[in-house]
């Protein structure tokens, strides 16, 4: 069995990803953490997670529980886990990591910690995503620079971040495939008279409303045509059974840093 620890297991990915462990054959949930002071702490995990054993409490003490485990699962705030790869880090415990809105300072330092441990981190662990990033990255080489390309992604009202970790994903993977500078390509917001859209732009558009779990599209729009591949989330579960797939994956690797195409094998068909 493997033995699984989770942060933020009262949230909302947390408790939904902790309760895959639970019903996980090959898999053991032995503990989960919030911050210090939230008011989850002390706590039945089993009042966010309805398969945890009785015994388990939500812990206010991340390192305490890092030590029982085997793999920790992070998809929290960023500050969150850069401290979590640190401690993670000291007691070599594999990390799969879906938090977004990492800052390129803090992702350095995530990236840091691969020297001690082997951790996976993608801003999306849906196995279908992880394809449409393969498909829009074929369809930019393919249609070239007489398409415009615009990313359209819709999140829940309680999203902190934008645009999306997996919208700023695939803008740098089409930016790749033409061989720009993501920097200087991504026009974030529009607004007034701004003039003609410049033909290497790559824009993003974000909408916040409701529930919605997670909707991608890649509009691909010329003269007299467009091409538009859409992935929509119908739940979480599919971001959580992805991290699942990780932490059986990440655990029987070296130290390094690793993805999804990784987990996956699709860098084993790239090559």
């Amino acid at each position: 069995m493997i033995a699984v620890a989770v942060a933020g297991i009262a949230g909302r990915m947390g408790s939904r990803i902790a309760q895959l462990v639970c019903e996980a054959d090959d898999m053991k949930l032995v503990g989960g953490w919030e911050r210090p002071d939230h008011s989850a702490v002390g706590k039945p995990v089993k009042q966010f997670v309805p398969s945890a054993e009785a015994d388990l409490v939500v812990s206010g003490n991340a390192s305490e529980v890092i030590k029982q485990a085997q793999v920790v699962i992070d998809f929290t705030a960023p500050e969150a886990t850069v401290e979590h790869c640190k401690l993670c880090a000291s007691s070599k415990v594999p990390m799969v990591i879906g938090t977004t809105g990492l800052s390129a300072d803090q992702l350095n330092t995530v990236r840091s910690y691969g020297t001690s441990m082997p951790i996976v981190i993608s801003p999306n662990m849906s196995v279908g995503v992880n394809v449409l990033f393969k498909l829009v990255e074929y369809a930019a080489k393919l249609l070239g620079s007489d398409f415009d390309v615009e990313i359209v992604e819709a999140h829940h009202r309680f999203k902190k971040d934008a645009p999306s970790g997996t919208a700023i994903k695939l803008g740098q993977i089409i930016a790749q495939a033409r061989s720009a500078e993501w920097d200087r390509v991504a026009v974030f917001a529009r607004h007034g008279l701004i003039g003609e859209r410049k033909a290497e732009e790559i824009g993003i558009q974000t909408v916040r409303a409701g529930d919605i779990v997670g909707e991608h599209t890649i509009i691909f729009g010329s003269l007299g045509e467009r091409v538009e591949i859409t992935h929509r989330a119908h739940s979480r579960d599919n971001f959580a059974r992805g991290a699942l797939k990780a932490a059986r994956w990440v655990i029987n690797q070296q130290p390094g840093v690793y993805d999804m195409h990784d987990v996956l094998g699709l860098k084993k068909q790239e090559a």
